[in-house]
């Protein structure tokens, strides 16, 4: 391996609402600097070993761009002329392929994201062409290149998506359930609780599996995206694979032994099939244990401190009465899970005051587009006074 190009640079890592502190958490403690949370990202500096790592490490980005330029337009043909002069040639082949993906917000020029991709389109096109009477393709299913444009008012800024798919396809979930949970949203979830992998955890509504694989990728300290086929950053000029194999074997050294126990119940016998084999997917044993069971006629076997984190339906997608069904939750977890931190995520606001319990906290997120509330519960041993 030549020398390694240990230049800082500015990267950007998009996230979910309400997980931008969970995120910046998380990169505070990969050795990222200069970080600055913003709305649904977090900014931060690293060489390219750290943006390698980042990719392979983050439990909570959906994507870490690199930004390559920044610049205010008046008008369409400046817009134009800044990304022509930008130098392609450097980032990319004549023989190669890119594809572009523009948001807009509050322009008076660009009034729609395809138009805003077209624009640059041309603009790279016809640098191409000036230069060297050739241009790359576009090509939207296995491009060299994915280029991100953001447009705020008449400010641009174009960035290179070093991750490809969105950093949720982890790689291990190739069974699904009928609502599916986000393996991002399900680990921010956990984050956010503060679980850490120093109790038991229980998932009682588990599905398949989701939420359950990434608390034990969290106690074990696993790198989240070890499995995952590809990322973009793989097709760069300048990808080092050296480097990027020294990156992976360094974060592989961190795994350490699960000494929690991690297990979850769901009351369909097929789903918890689905769930079996999404974590036999993996390629360590996350030491999970799954069943077919009832929540409502399960019981805590213990007395020591347990986690639930759960993600119960929430008669949008899955028909359920969710008056009964979310009173039934409330009674199960007073009665039966004494020394319990429960976090309920839900989308149904009508349903949380049938829980009939006190919450400790009340987060705002949202689940896709679906906003939500992500209650804790504190269930106590004897009375809360007593503790």
């Amino acid at each position: 391996m030549g020398k390694v190009d240990q230049t800082n640079f500015k990267m950007l890592a998009k996230c979910f609402y309400g997980f931008e502190e969970i995120l910046a958490k998380e990169l505070l403690s990969l050795g990222a600097q200069k970080i600055q949370t913003g709305r649904r990202n977090v900014s931060f500096y690293g060489d390219k070993g750290f943006m390698y790592k980042a990719n392979l490490s983050l439990r909570t980005a959906l994507k870490i761009l690199k930004p390559i330029s920044e610049f205010k337009f008046g008008d369409i043909n400046s817009f134009y002329e800044k990304i022509y002069n930008i130098k392609w040639e450097s980032l990319l082949g004549v023989n190669s392929a890119f594809i572009i993906n523009s948001s807009v917000f509050h322009s008076k020029i660009f009034n729609n994201s395809k138009f805003t991709s077209l624009k640059a389109k041309d603009a790279i096109a016809d640098r191409f062409r000036n230069k060297f009477s050739k241009r790359p393709n576009v090509d939207a299913k296995n491009p060299d290149l994915k280029i991100d444009i953001h447009v705020n008012k008449n400010t641009c800024t174009i960035s290179l998506d070093s991750s490809g798919e969105s950093l949720h396809k982890r790689g291990y979930k190739k069974y699904n359930s009928f609502a599916p949970l986000n393996e991002v949203l399900a680990a921010g979830l956990i984050l956010i609780s503060g679980w850490r992998g120093k109790t038991d955890f229980l998932d009682p509504m588990c599905g398949c599996g989701t939420i359950l694989i990434e608390a034990a990728m969290i106690a074990g300290n696993i790198p989240p995206n070890l499995q995952r086929s590809n990322f973009a950053f793989e097709k760069w000029i300048d990808w080092d694979q050296e480097l990027f194999d020294i990156i992976e074997e360094s974060v592989t050294k961190k795994i350490n032994k699960i000494d929690c126990k991690i297990f979850g119940y769901d009351i369909s016998n097929s789903i918890i099939r689905k769930c079996k084999k999404n974590i036999e997917e993996n390629d360590i044993d996350l030491k999970i244990k799954v069943e077919t069971r009832d929540f409502f006629k399960s019981k805590k076997t213990n007395k020591d401190r347990l986690q639930i984190v759960v993600n119960p339906p929430y008669d949008k997608r899955i028909p359920t009465d969710f008056k009964s069904f979310y009173s039934e939750i409330g009674n199960t977890l007073k009665r039966n899970y004494d020394n319990t931190s429960s976090w309920i995520l839900t989308a149904n606001m009508e349903a949380i005051k049938y829980i009939g319990l006190r919450t400790s906290k009340r987060i705002k997120l949202f689940n896709s587009s679906l906003e939500s509330r992500f209650l804790n519960y504190q269930i106590y041993s004897g009375s809360k006074k007593e503790k």
